[in-house]
């Protein structure tokens, strides 16, 4: 099948399916977790033994990995950006309450919501963080917005978010196994339901380019040369605390993550490629000589990030993050 139109009838086909992603990539509301699950209840008597319980279990959890969880968290919690972000793309009536894609792009936040709430009320029981620091990163992430370059295309995001989901599918994943090595297995089941979600966004982007690449494969492939030489950027890139310049904590975030194994270059690069083997790169039919030479570049893009990530070295120094208590 071919559309020869715009990326708005494009959407339109994609979006005719909606009603069946939502189905089988999001969970009904009254049958999933909500963050009180996770958490002492307040209404129990017990409920100060239980988070007495939750602040000893968080000792052992290392420097970085408070840092990195912080991180995450606010990260988590800039979602009214992402939201706002996605309701801009072409193709998405947003005036109408009744389209498919306003119907996705809300029960995906309202799913995506839990997370930061979560997260957020574990490190304030924990007794591990500066709250008021986080939250001043919190509020400055979100005042400072994103620049993935992706602009108002439906193309472009889709890529971004198959390849975001994904990542942070692995970093909560990772923390999760760290979190249970120390001990802490009521905050490793935290990051372990999250990284769940993550997985379930992740393949349903990742449905959506592959929709795309049926009925408009040369402009796909395209996009997704584009973001690729752009480089995908995380979402709290611009990431910073009070008297920091815009973006350079999240370079101090991203080495400890690195330190950690969280999320490292290697994870990015083999993102790359599962990617390019999912979306079945090799052998999409219906290229023009542009969208070729873009595939060209696509397939040996895994290995040219190998051999320049054999070259990166992390710092090994800890970064007095105003987050993290003393």
């Amino acid at each position: 099948m071919s559309l020869s139109g715009t990326r708005i009838e494009v959407m339109r086909y994609v979006g005719e399916t909606i009603d069946a992603s939502i189905d089988q990539f999001l969970k009904p509301i009254e049958k999933y977790w909500q963050p009180a699950d996770l958490l002492p209840d307040t209404t129990n008597e017990s409920f100060l033994d239980e988070v007495k319980l939750l602040r000893e279990s968080c000792r052992e959890l290392s420097y970085d990995y408070i840092a990195v969880l912080v991180g995450d968290t606010i990260t988590e919690e800039a979602l009214p950006t992402y939201e706002s972000w996605l309701m801009d793309m072409e193709g998405i009536d947003q005036g109408n309450p009744a389209s498919s894609w306003t119907r996705w792009i809300r029960s995906w936040t309202a799913e995506e919501n839990r997370h930061g709430d979560l997260l957020n009320k574990f490190l304030y029981l924990s007794g591990r963080v500066n709250m008021h620091a986080m939250e001043v990163s919190t509020q400055y992430l979100i005042s400072d917005g994103f620049d993935i370059g992706t602009g108002r295309d439906p193309y472009r995001n889709f890529v971004y978010t198959s390849f975001q989901e994904l990542a942070t599918n692995i970093s909560h994943r990772r923390t999760a196994t760290l979190a249970k090595q120390a001990g802490c297995n009521q905050l490793s089941k935290i990051c372990g339901v999250i990284a769940s979600d993550e997985m379930r966004h992740h393949k349903a982007y990742k449905e959506f380019v592959t929709k795309i690449f049926e009925v408009d494969p040369s402009e796909m492939m395209l996009a997704l040369e584009d973001m690729m030489r752009k480089k995908i950027v995380m979402p709290a890139h611009f990431l910073r605390e009070t008297g920091v310049k815009l973006g350079e904590t999240f370079a101090h975030f991203s080495d400890a993550a690195q330190r950690l194994g969280v999320y490292t270059t290697m994870d990015y690069i083999e993102i790359a490629e599962l990617l390019l083997q999912d979306w079945k790169i090799d052998s999409v039919n219906g290229l023009n000589d542009k969208a070729q030479r873009a595939r060209d570049y696509l397939m040996a893009l895994p290995a040219r990030l190998r051999r320049v990530a054999d070259r990166t070295k992390i710092p090994a120094l800890e970064y007095p993050f105003s987050w993290i208590a003393a």
